[in-house]
C-alpha cells in the first residue's frame, strides 16, 4: 500500500512537472529562459488522426528527454505550423518558420508531395528537413541534400509483398493505388520486384487523389470481370477505408479473391475505421516490425495513461508508428542541438535581396543548420521505435511482420528478413536461399473465410469458353486431325497433341470449358501458317492455340509457350544410292593398306621363326632348299584358315603358334565384321551428307507446308528462297524426293524429328535422315503472354509425360501403329572405315615379342650344346672367340638355309671390316677378316 501510494506521488509530480513545461494552446514545451532556445519549426496537420499521435508524441518526447537530461544547456523550442493538404501552403509555411522563426531544423511536413519542395528550400537555407512520415521512394536522401527521413521508406517493403506472391505462386497481380505521390513513387519498385519471382503486374488501377464513391466503384467494376484475381493495395487510411468497404459491398471480399495491404493501410501505421477493418477479413498485409522492449513498454503505458481521459475518443487514435518515430526523431535532435550548438553561431545570415512580398531567395542561411544536420546523421541510440540509426539519411527496416486480419484483430503469420528470407517465426538463425512457399507462412484465413489459398484467377466472368485454335493439316494427321461429318457438318478431332491436351485438362486441378476454333477458310482449307494461327492469339480472336506448335524465339515475343510436351528438332532427309554402284575391290576395304603389308609380313615372319624352331628336329620341316620354303610360306598362311598338317615337336614352337593362332582369330574376325559394314554402308549410303553441297549446288529442298522451318532454311543456312518447296504430306515428300532436285523433285527435306520419324517409318529402305540435328524447343501449348494457365498448363504437362503408361498409350495410337526401321539413325557415313595397323598394334606386339624370344632361347640353348665342341677352324686356339665361331659354323651347317639367306643379302651390303666370299669348289660361303700380321683369313665358313 505504501509502494503504490508512493507510485501515485511519483507520477503526480511528473505530470505537474510536464504541464508546467507544456504550452496549452501548442502542446508543446514552454520556452526556458534559463537555458539556450533552439528554434524548431514542425509542420504537420495535427488535426487528423495521425497528427493528434503526433503532438503528443512529441510533447512527451521533450518533457521526457529534459527531464533524463536536466544539465543539458539547450533546449527546443518548437514553432508548429498547420499547413493544408497542398504543397504551396507546406512550402509558404516553412518560408515563414525560416523567415520570420529563424528556425534551424524542420519536423516534416506529413506527405511526401509537400516534402519534396520544402527541401529544396531547406537546402537554400542549409536547414534539415526531418520527415518521420513522407516515405515515398521518389524522395531519396541521396539525392536531397539536407533531406533526413527518420522512418523507413515505402521500397523496403516490396521484397516482402513479392516474397508473399512467390509462396503462394501467384504470377499475375493487379496493382490497385492512389494517384499521389504516395502511390505512384512505390510502383517501379514494385514491378521490379515481382520480376525477380517471375510475376508481373497486369493491370493498374489508379485511384483519383480525392476520389467518389463513384469513382471507385467504376474501378472495381473493371477489376472484376478480368481474369486476374490478386489484388495489391497501396494506399493510405483516408481512401483504402472506404476502398474496401465498397469492394466488399460488390462481392470481391468472397472465395477465389487474395487482397495484399501495403504499411499505408497496416492499423499500426495508420488506424482504420471499425467499419473498414471489418471488410478486411482475409487481407494480407505488410509491415515494419517493431522488436519489443522496456523503453517502448513503459512508454506505452506512460502514453495511454496521460490520453486516455480524454472527453472524446476520436481525440486521440492508438498509438502508432509514426508516433514513435516522432517521439525518437525530437529525441535525436535534442542531443544534435546539445552537440551542435555554438551560441555564436545560433543566428541566421541574411541576404540583401529584397524582402518584399513571398520571396524564397530571401531566406537567410543556418549558421548551425550544417553541423546540425551532421550531428544528427551520426547518432545512434535504441529508441521506443526500434533502434535509430540512420545510414544513407534514413532509417533501415530489420525485418516485416505478414499478417491476417481476421474478424477485429491481425494475427501475424510469418517475417521476411534478409537473413532468413520468410519464415513463420522470427529467428536469428539464417538459412539457406531458395524460392519461397506457402510453407514458410501459418496458414491464412483467405477472403470468403476459407483456408484454402486462392489459385489467383477465374475464367472470365461472361460465361464465355476458352476459345482454342487449332491447326487443318493436309498431311501429317497423326499430330493433329479434323474431320467434319457429311451430314451434320460437325467437326471430330484427334491426334497426338489433341489427345495430349486432353491428358494435360484432366491433370489440371479444376476444369477448363473451352471450344476449338479450327484455323480454316470458307472451304475448309487450312488458313495460313502456324505463325498466322498464333498471331490470333495476339488478335485476341482465340485464347490459346493446341497442336503441333513448335516453340521458337520469335514467337516468344508475342504469346507464352508451356512447357514442351514432345522433344523435337530439325534434320534432313535425303535419297540412298543405288546399290548398283558396288566396288569390285570392296573385299580389300576393310583393312588399310599399311595393315594388309603388316599382316603378309607378320605371315612370313611367324613361318620362318616355325621353320627355325623345328628343322633340327623335325622331319616335316626339312628337305631340299625349294622345299623349305615353301614349307615357310605354307605353313603360316595356311594358319589363316587352321588347314596346316604339319606336325610340331617343338614346345616353344607351341608356345608361337598359340600366340599367332589368337593374333589369326582376331584379324579374320575383324575382316569378317568389317567388311559385313561395308557392304551394308554401301547399300546405306546417301546421296547427300552436307548441308553446304546442297547449298554449293544449288539443289532444291523442300519443308512442311506452313512449318518455322522455311525460316530457319533461310535466315540460318542461308538457302535461297526460289530453291525451297513447300510439301504438305508424306506421300508428297516420298514423290518429290524419289525424283531428285533435276527432274522436278527436292534433293532433300528438312523437317523436325517427329515428322520425319513418321516419314521414314514408310519408306525406311529408300531414304536415310542424314547432317546435323538443329536444336528446337519441342511441341508446346500457347497462351497470351502473362496468361495465368500458363504455369498450371505446364505442371500438368509434366505429370502426363512422367506416367509412362499413360503416353504409351497415346503414342501407341499414333506415332507407334508403323513398323519402324531399326537400322534407321542419324549417322553421317565416313568413306574411311578401313581398320589400321594402329588398330592391332597390340597384338602384333605381342606376337612379335614371343617370336623373337622363342628364337633367343633356340639359339642360346643350341650354343649351350655346342660350346665344347673340338672342331674349330684354327685348332690350338683355345680363345673364347675361336669357340664362337667353331658353334656358329656348326649352327649355319645344320641349318643351311639360313646360309642361302645371309649369301643373298651379303651381295648386297658388305661391312667394311667383315666381307662374304664364296669358294669356286664347295659353293661354301665364307667371311673372312684383315689381321694385322697374317692378312686376310677366313673366319666363318657356311657350307650351303
Amino acid at each position: 500500500m505504501e509502494g503504490q501510494t508512493s507510485y501515485l506521488s511519483l507520477a503526480l509530480l511528473g505530470f505537474l512537472q510536464l504541464a508546467s513545461t507544456i504550452d496549452t494552446s501548442t502542446g508543446v514545451p514552454k520556452e526556458n529562459p534559463a537555458k539556450e532556445m533552439i528554434q524548431v519549426g514542425l509542420i504537420f496537420s495535427m488535426n487528423s488522426t495521425i497528427g493528434k499521435v503526433v503532438k503528443s508524441c512529441i510533447s512527451m518526447a521533450c518533457s521526457d528527454f529534459y527531464d533524463a537530461h536536466p544539465n543539458y544547456r539547450t533546449r527546443l523550442s518548437l514553432l508548429t505550423k498547420d499547413p493544408k493538404d497542398d504543397v504551396v501552403d507546406a512550402a509558404s509555411a516553412v518560408w515563414d518558420l525560416m523567415e520570420n522563426g529563424e528556425v534551424h531544423a524542420i519536423l516534416g511536413p506529413q506527405w511526401s508531395s509537400q516534402a519534396k519542395f520544402v527541401v529544396d528550400l531547406g537546402a537554400n537555407a542549409q536547414v534539415p528537413i526531418i520527415s518521420f512520415s513522407a516515405t515515398s521512394p521518389s524522395l531519396s536522401p541521396r539525392q536531397r541534400r539536407y533531406f533526413v527521413r527518420t522512418a523507413y521508406d515505402d521500397s523496403s517493403q516490396v521484397g516482402a509483398l513479392a516474397a508473399i506472391v512467390q509462396a503462394y505462386g501467384w504470377k499475375e497481380i493487379t496493382l490497385v493505388y492512389e494517384g499521389t505521390d504516395y502511390g505512384n513513387g512505390l510502383v517501379p519498385y514494385l514491378v521490379d520486384a515481382f520480376q525477380e519471382v517471375d510475376a508481373r503486374i497486369s493491370y493498374r488501377s489508379v485511384i483519383p487523389p480525392s476520389p467518389k464513391d463513384i469513382d471507385i466503384i467504376q474501378e472495381l467494376n473493371k477489376l472484376l470481370v478480368m481474369q486476374t484475381r490478386v489484388f495489391l493495395v497501396h494506399m493510405t487510411a483516408v481512401i483504402g477505408s472506404r476502398f474496401f468497404v465498397l469492394a466488399s459491398n460488390a462481392k470481391m471480399m468472397s472465395k477465389e479473391f487474395a487482397w495484399i495491404v501495403t504499411d499505408g493501410l497496416s492499423s499500426l501505421l495508420d488506424p482504420v475505421s471499425s467499419e473498414a477493418l471489418g471488410s478486411l477479413q482475409g487481407v494480407l498485409g505488410v509491415r515494419p516490425h517493431v522488436p519489443p522492449s522496456e523503453s517502448r513498454r513503459d512508454f506505452e503505458e506512460r502514453w495511454t495513461k496521460l490520453y486516455s481521459d480524454r472527453n472524446s475518443h476520436d481525440e486521440i487514435a492508438d498509438l502508432n508508428l509514426f508516433g514513435l518515430w516522432a517521439y525518437d526523431t525530437v529525441t535525436a535532435l535534442a542531443i544534435a542541438g546539445e552537440m551542435a550548438w555554438e551560441p555564436a553561431k545560433s543566428r541566421y545570415l541574411k541576404t540583401n535581396t529584397s524582402r518584399n512580398n513571398l520571396n524564397f531567395s530571401s531566406i537567410g542561411i543556418s549558421e548551425i543548420g550544417p553541423k546540425l544536420f551532421d550531428k544528427i546523421l551520426s547518432i545512434k541510440f535504441q529508441g521506443v521505435g526500434g533502434e535509430f540509426n540512420l545510414p544513407n539519411g534514413q532509417l533501415q527496416p530489420i525485418a516485416f511482420e505478414i499478417f491476417n486480419v481476421v474478424g477485429q484483430t491481425e494475427k501475424i503469420i510469418g517475417y521476411l528478413t534478409s537473413a532468413q528470407g520468410l519464415s513463420p517465426e522470427l529467428n536469428p538463425s539464417p538459412k539457406a536461399e531458395y524460392p519461397a512457399s506457402a510453407n514458410d507462412l501459418k496458414p491464412p484465413t483467405w477472403p470468403g473465410d476459407t483456408l484454402k489459398p486462392p489459385k489467383g484467377w477465374v475464367m472470365p466472368i461472361s460465361g464465355q469458353n476458352l476459345r482454342i485454335g487449332v491447326p487443318k493439316k493436309d498431311g501429317f494427321g497423326e499430330f493433329f486431325q479434323i474431320e467434319w461429318d457429311p451430314h451434320t457438318g460437325v467437326p471430330s478431332y484427334s491426334g497426338f497433341a489433341h489427345d495430349m491436351f486432353l491428358a494435360v485438362l484432366d491433370a489440371l486441378p479444376f476444369a477448363i470449358p473451352h471450344q476449338y476454333v479450327p484455323s480454316v477458310n470458307e472451304s475448309r482449307q487450312s488458313a495460313g501458317t502456324y505463325d498466322d494461327m498464333l498471331s490470333e492469339i495476339r488478335l485476341q480472336r482465340v485464347d490459346a492455340v493446341v497442336g503441333d506448335t513448335t516453340i521458337v524465339a520469335n514467337r516468344s515475343s508475342y504469346i507464352d509457350f508451356t512447357l514442351p510436351y514432345s522433344e523435337s528438332g530439325v534434320a534432313m532427309v535425303v535419297a540412298i544410292k543405288d546399290d548398283e554402284r558396288r566396288n569390285m575391290w570392296i573385299f580389300l576395304k576393310p583393312l588399310s593398306w599399311n595393315l594388309w603389308l603388316t599382316i603378309c609380313v607378320a605371315f612370313i615372319s611367324t613361318g620362318f621363326v616355325v621353320w627355325l624352331l623345328e628343322h633340327r628336329t623335325n622331319e616335316e620341316f626339312r628337305g631340299r632348299r625349294r622345299q623349305q620354303l615353301s614349307v615357310i610360306f605354307w605353313f603360316s598362311f595356311s594358319t589363316l584358315v587352321f588347314a596346316h598338317r604339319e606336325k610340331i615337336a617343338n614346345n616353344l614352337t607351341r608356345l608361337v603358334l598359340i600366340v599367332w593362332v589368337f593374333v589369326v582369330l582376331i584379324l579374320t574376325q575383324s575382316y569378317t565384321a568389317n567388311l559385313a559394314s561395308f557392304l551394308t554402308v554401301q547399300r546405306m549410303t546417301p546421296k547427300f551428307v552436307d548441308v553446304q553441297d546442297l547449298i554449293r549446288d544449288r539443289h532444291f529442298v523442300g519443308y512442311q507446308k506452313g512449318s518455322f522451318v522455311r525460316g530457319l532454311l533461310v535466315g540460318q543456312l542461308k538457302f535461297d528462297e526460289s530453291k525451297l518447296i513447300p510439301y504438305g504430306s508424306p506421300e508428297e515428300y516420298h514423290k518429290a524426293l524419289s525424283k531428285g532436285s533435276e527432274k522436278g523433285g527436292v534433293a532433300a527435306i528438312f523437317d523436325e524429328l517427329p515428322y520425319i520419324q513418321l516419314f521414314l517409318a514408310r519408306y525406311c529402305n529408300k531414304y536415310r535422315m542424314v547432317g546435323p540435328t538443329y536444336k528446337a524447343d519441342g511441341l508446346a501449348f500457347a497462351f497470351p503472354l502473362g496468361s495465368p494457365l500458363v504455369s498450371y498448363i505446364s505442371r500438368a504437362i509434366l505429370k502426363v509425360t512422367q506416367d509412362k503408361a499413360k503416353m504409351d498409350a497415346i503414342e501407341g495410337r499414333y506415332l507407334r501403329g508403323q513398323s519402324w526401321c531399326q537400322e534407321q539413325d542419324a549417322t553421317i557415313f565416313s568413306d574411311h572405315l578401313s581398320l589400321s595397323v594402329y588398330s592391332f598394334g597390340g597384338l602384333f606386339i605381342i606376337t612379335g615379342v614371343i617370336s623373337v624370344s622363342s628364337v633367343l632361347i633356340y639359339v642360346v640353348l643350341f650354343f649351350q650344346s655346342h660350346w665344347h665342341s673340338s672342331s674349330a677352324i684354327h685348332p690350338g686356339d683355345c680363345s673364347l672367340w675361336s669357340k664362337f665361331l667353331e658353334t656358329a659354323n656348326i649352327f649355319f651347317r645344320e641349318h643351311r638355309l639360313i646360309g642361302f639367306l645371309w649369301k643373298i643379302g651379303s651381295r648386297i651390303a658388305p661391312t667394311s671390316q667383315l666381307r662374304s666370299m664364296e669358294a669356286s669348289t664347295n659353293n661354301d660361303v665364307g667371311v673372312i677378316a684383315r689381321t694385322p700380321n697374317e692378312g686376310e683369313r677366313p673366319i666363318l665358313i657356311i657350307h650351303v
